[in-house]
C-alpha cells in the first residue's frame, strides 16, 4: 500500500521561478526574506514545500532575457480567483552568502539579472543572500486552491487552507544530473559560504 504524504507548507516565489523549476532549467532559488518574515530574517524550518506561484511582485527587468519576456503582466490589485499548485520540492541545500562576486560566479545557474543580484545584497545588507537549491517533484494533477486573503503579502513561507498529497510524485531530474548540479555549484562556491552563529 502507498504511503500517503501530506503537506500543506508553501514556498512563494515568482511564477516565472517556479516555471524555469518545473522545466528543468534551475535548481537554485536566491532569497533575502519578505517584508514580513519572522524575527526579520530569511529561515527555513520545513524541507518539503509546496511551490506557491505568485505574480504581484515579478519584474521583468530583473530576469534575464530569455524569462523576462515570461513574465505575467496583470493590473495592480489584482488577484486569482484559483492558485494552481503542480509541483514540491524538497530544500536539500542552505547556502548563505554575501560576497557579490561568488554570486556573480553562479549566474550560468539561475535565471536573474546582475540588477537583481545587487538590489538583493543592498536590501539589509547585513543579512546573507540565501543559495537554496531545491529537488522539485511533479504532482500528478495540477491542484487547484481558492484564494485566500492571507496568502497576501511580502513572506516566503505560508500555510495552505488545505492538505495536498505529495506521494507518488516523480523528480523533475534525474539523481544523477542533481547530483551533478549541486556539485558544481557548491565547487563554484568553494569555502565562500557563511558560519551562521545563530
Amino acid at each position: 500500500m502507498n504511503q500517503v504524504n501530506l503537506t500543506n507548507f508553501a514556498l512563494k516565489e515568482w511564477e516565472t521561478a517556479i516555471n524555469a523549476l518545473q522545466g528543468g532549467k534551475t535548481i537554485m532559488l536566491l532569497r533575502k526574506g519578505g517584508i514580513h518574515e519572522r524575527q526579520g530574517k530569511f529561515q527555513v524550518s520545513q524541507e518539503q514545500v509546496l511551490l506557491y506561484p505568485t505574480y504581484e511582485h515579478q519584474q521583468s527587468f530583473m530576469l534575464k532575457e530569455e524569462y523576462s519576456q515570461r513574465v505575467r503582466r496583470i493590473t495592480p490589485g489584482w488577484c486569482p480567483e484559483k492558485v494552481c499548485i503542480s509541483s514540491w520540492a524538497k530544500i536539500t541545500d542552505i547556502l548563505p552568502i554575501n560576497d557579490e562576486s561568488v554570486v556573480n560566479s553562479l549566474s550560468s545557474f539561475h535565471i536573474w539579472n546582475q540588477d537583481f543580484i545587487c538590489d538583493r545584497l543592498k536590501w539589509k545588507p547585513s543579512q546573507p543572500l540565501y543559495v537554496l537549491l531545491l529537488r522539485v517533484y511533479q504532482l500528478p494533477q495540477i491542484k487547484q486552491i481558492p484564494f485566500l486573503p492571507r496568502y497576501r503579502g511580502c513572506k516566503s513561507w505560508i500555510e495552505l487552507a488545505e492538505y495536498i498529497d505529495i506521494s507518488n510524485t516523480q523528480p523533475i531530474i534525474s539523481d544523477s544530473k542533481y547530483s551533478q548540479l549541486v556539485h558544481e555549484i557548491r565547487s563554484t562556491i568553494g569555502n565562500k559560504i557563511l558560519n551562521l552563529v545563530q
